[in-house]
């Protein structure tokens, strides 16, 4: 690699102090993306990081072909029934972005997805909307139930903040209503004559719900808005099209409001109140409800309840530490429950007899690891169940089943093209000893003839956060790594939710280091076990994986040759010290107020990558950050990376990669975002030796 002196970040000190202690940044001028100076410094960063892996560039274009070869560019997904129309997307080779489609319900079975349509009616097409913006997203697209009006939201800067417009499906015509400001998110009155949309504060927090009444004009009524800055508010229009549900959530407590979808201006009635800790979930079952709850189980129980009383809940299927409850979906003639055990996730389906339901039927696979997840189910009379599945060696696979008889139906399988051998690629499940025993979930994946001779090149990816699992998926992009001989593992850390909710419990607030001394267990296992050596494992994570990677950089550089943090939450106790910044009150519940709490600041800076940056030698590493990102702000990885060039002993070696028209997600056109991934891998096969 060329010889070039990376960009220094100018030390303009600011104190901070909390609790007595008395912390000097540096850098946290950087934050201000509207100052010249800083904008200049991106760029510079980018620069830098564009001439130090310009050798790269033929690896990068190798793997972008590689991506671009084996996807089927031209494609679209398997229709789902809703009303009289079959709805879908497809893709156009050489196209950025989907196309969302539907076409008349002739029959009961889906439309084959191996070529064209007949009678395809194309309702948005995502590459007009786009025109020539650098960034598009789409936050909500709902279609009336009467099947005559669509609402979309459009975001062309990636700061997720959205412009709702209303599409005469008849007419193919835009109607005047044009609102802007809105978040995810939508629902429909059931006449199609209001649709319901929610409202960020100046935290980005959605708060607020609203009603617009179609053909009106700054006429809008707020129907409901959370005064407690901890809780988010979404709405949607249930399966059955009886009720709009409002629901309002922290991060440990819950509220659920139903209105009536005839009487769009009628009163919302609450569910029951929220109680501190207690979460809960809503499904409409037609005669009753069904409640997922934890008011007396840690991992959840199932309630019913009556439409006329539903704070009065009757225990249906009792919570047990064998399995996590994630969820019911509800249907006319059965109910199927969404359930995590031993570290799988899991489909049951309990079959209606009347007003009762029948014992759960568990859905099994053959492969021993694995991820089955609810599709796409919008008919409320539907006899058959849409699910998803996919493994680390099978592609994403869209089934059937028939509730009745249990028979299964493959749609369709994501076609992987370039005369892959799928056969050549086998997965694993092994388990590391954590620091205080407690025994880590870890999924691999590698090609079959790749020796466990401890020389294997490795990628360990981690997240750990907000219970959110990372649960083994096929990837096209990661077969650029494993056919040049690189072992792909998943280390299923503490603090996310695979064994259940007291592994989310066990890696949060003040169990939070949990999180990064099993994901170093996992590395120290992955050597010890003869899969590979420290200095041939590049550790991967983003946004709250991102703070996991740079906490692991502080605390066992040696057990990694590379890191990749992308968009990395790394500066977190600035963060979650500053209550205006977005989402920071929301975060609280998950990490601890350092605020108010001398001892959470304590832990909190104990950890917090920014501040642990020390004179000791560091792998290789390369942050990744969007400058509209506004879930982590791209100041957290600038001014990481700054500190690590000031303060790193030995040859620091350090990348900041800027997107400059992206959001939290990255690029995101689909050759855009491959470009993106041919970046990073490019990246990772240097650090291996594989370049």
């Amino acid at each position: 690699m060329p010889e070039l002196t990376p960009p220094v970040a100018a030390k303009k000190p600011i104190e901070r102090t909390h609790h007595g202690d008395v912390f000097v940044d540096d850098y946290e001028w950087l934050r201000d993306k509207s100052n010249d100076e800083v904008l200049d410094h991106l760029r510079a960063e980018n620069a830098y990081t564009e001439a130090r892996t310009a050798h790269l560039e033929s690896l990068r274009e190798a793997i972008f072909g590689e991506i671009s070869e084996r996807t089927l560019q031209t494609d679209l997904s398997v229709p789902a029934r809703h009303g009289g129309y079959w709805y879908y997307t497809r893709t156009v080779e050489g196209k950025q972005y989907a196309i969302s489609c539907r076409v008349l319900a002739d029959g009961d079975q889906p439309p084959a997805t191996d070529g064209e349509i007949p009678g395809e009616e194309v309702m948005l097409d995502g590459n007009v909307l786009a025109g020539d913006s650098e960034f598009f997203s789409l936050g909500t697209v709902d279609v009336s139930p009467d099947g005559n009006l669509l609402a979309y939201s459009v975001d062309l800067k990636g700061d997720e903040r959205f412009t709702l417009r209303i599409k005469d499906l008849r007419t193919g015509e835009l109607l005047p209503d044009e609102l802007p400001e809105v978040h995810y998110g939508s629902a429909w009155s059931a006449d199609g004559s209001t649709i319901f949309y929610t409202k960020v504060d100046d935290a980005w927090r959605p708060f607020q719900v609203w009603r617009h009444t179609l053909g009106t004009s700054g006429d809008d009524v707020l129907v409901k808005e959370e005064a407690d800055e901890r809780y988010w508010i979404g709405v949607d229009l249930t399966r059955n099209e009886q009720a709009i549900q409002i629901a309002l959530g922290s991060k440990l407590t819950s509220e659920v409001w139903l209105l009536d979808a005839q009487d769009p201006t009628g009163e919302p009635v609450v569910v029951r109140p929220r109680v501190e800790g207690v979460e809960y979930d809503v499904e409409h079952a037609g005669d009753q409800l069904l409640i997922t709850h934890n008011a007396d189980a840690e991992n959840f129980s199932l309630a019913t309840a009556p439409l006329d009383k539903p704070g009065e809940w009757t225990t249906l299927i009792e919570g047990d530490e064998s399995s996590r409850l994630l969820g019911v979906d509800a249907f006319a003639q059965h109910v199927i429950l969404y359930r995590r055990r031993d570290a799988l996730t899991e489909l049951a389906v309990m079959r209606r007899e009347g007003a009762t339901f029948g014992a759960p039927d568990v859905l099994t696979f053959d492969e021993p690891i694995y991820t089955v997840s609810p599709g796409r189910n919008d008919e409320w009379d539907d006899t058959r169940y849409r699910f998803g599945y996919t493994s680390l060696v099978t592609p994403g696979s869209t089934y059937d089943v028939d509730v009745a008889t249990g028979e299964r139906r493959l749609l369709k399988q994501q076609p992987v093209l370039g005369g892959v051998d799928l056969s050549a690629y086998t997965q694993y499940r092994e388990w590391a000893t954590a620091s205080d025993g407690t025994q880590v979930p870890i999924s691999i994946v590698a090609r079959k003839d790749v020796a466990k001779d401890g020389n294997a090149p490795v990628v360990l990816y981690g997240y750990g956060s907000y219970e959110s699992s990372m649960d083994p998926w096929f990837s096209i992009p990661r077969l650029s790594l494993l056919d040049r001989g690189v072992v792909f593992a998943i280390a299923h850390v503490r603090g996310g939710g695979e064994l259940g909710r007291h592994w989310y419990d066990n890696g949060k607030t003040l169990t939070k280091r949990n999180t990064f001394t099993d994901f170093i267990a996992v590395a120290e296992h992955l050597a010890k076990d003869g899969w590979t050596r420290p200095e041939r494992i590049v550790a991967q994570g983003g946004s709250a994986g991102g703070l996991l990677m740079g906490a692991v950089a502080n605390l066992a550089p040696q057990a990694f040759g590379g890191i990749v943090a992308e968009v990395p939450f790394v500066d977190a106790l600035t963060t979650i010290l500053d209550p205006s910044l977005p989402l920071t009150v929301i975060e609280w519940e998950e990490w601890g107020n350092p605020l108010e709490d001398a001892e959470v600041y304590e832990y909190m800076k104990s950890y917090s990558p920014y501040e642990n940056v020390t004179a000791q030698q560091y792998p290789r590493i390369l942050a990744i950050t969007s400058l509209n990102d506004t879930r982590v702000f791209f100041v957290e990885p600038a001014k990481w990376v700054a500190k690590l060039r000031e303060t790193a002993a030995g040859d620091v070696d350090v990348l900041l990669k800027t997107e400059m028209e992206a959001g939290h997600g990255g690029r995101s056109g689909r050759y855009d975002a491959w470009r993106e991934v041919a970046f990073t891998l490019a990246w990772e096969l240097d650090t291996l030796g594989l370049a």
